[in-house]
């Protein structure tokens, strides 16, 4: 589906500007504090682990089959950078989740209304054909198998959920190609074929995501490469090989 790869190399381009952006901005902000523009007690705002949950969900943004995680970043980090913004109660903390909770119950009603511009079913059958996957788990779960003969990568998403994908019946398409995961307090098991060349560039906060194979065979063709990349926050995930 030539319409579908082209909207994802965009949404990639997309996010790179999006985080040179937010790249250029932290260092204006450390400029102003080593410089005495920016005072000391701001420092630990702009440079803390909820500004950086706020930063990804952006760039997430960017991508609108992302909107869902980057939303739910945005949110968690807001919510943990308030308290120290303004003078909030003790017990503002206890709100969390249930605000997640009536979040994620807005976000499911929203994706199954009519006219929502998703992934419908037909639309992953076809993206399927073409050898690409796309998974959306939010406060769920799934396994899936593919049998694709030419695998070009894809997405998936787990928030508060998780995904177990087994590609060992699936082969490489020529090339190198991309399979996006995001594991926001969720996790993700990939499993390849043993000979598959695999290049591992997530990004890990406060979680991690890992090569687990316990046997690796040398790759019969060493162009056919998978990257698996994207973020793993709060969760993780792992690639194993029967």
């Amino acid at each position: 589906m030539e319409t579908s790869s082209n909207n994802y190399t965009h949404s990639r381009q997309m996010k790179k500007y999006a985080f040179g952006i937010i790249v250029m901005i932290a260092g204006l902000l450390l400029l102003g504090y080593n410089t005495g523009l920016i005072p000391y007690e701001w420092k630990h705002i702009f440079f803390s682990w909820q500004m950086l949950l706020i930063a990804i969900g952006v760039i997430n943004l960017m991508n609108r089959d992302n909107w869902v995680p980057g939303i739910i970043l945005i949110s968690i980090g807001s919510f943990f950078i308030l308290p120290r913004l303004f003078f909030l109660p003790d017990n503002f903390t206890h709100l969390f989740w249930p605000l997640i909770l009536i979040t994620a119950g807005v976000v499911i009603l929203v994706k199954r209304l009519p006219g929502h511009r998703g992934w419908t079913q037909a639309g992953r059958a076809n993206a399927m054909d073409e050898g690409y996957v796309r998974q959306d788990n939010i406060f769920s779960g799934s396994k899936r198998r593919i049998s694709s003969q030419a695998f070009k990568g894809g997405q998936i998403n787990c928030v508060f959920g998780g995904a177990e994908i087994d590609l060992t019946q699936s082969k490489l398409a020529e090339g190198i190609y991309d399979l996006e995961v995001n594991a926001i307090f969720g996790g993700v098991t990939v499993i390849v074929p043993s000979d598959w060349k695999i290049e591992l560039k997530v990004t890990s906060i406060l979680g991690g995501f890992t090569d687990k194979r316990a046997y690796i065979k040398e790759n019969p063709d060493p162009s056919k490469v998978l990257v698996i990349r994207g973020s793993a926050i709060f969760g993780g995930g792992e690639i194993k090989s029967y």
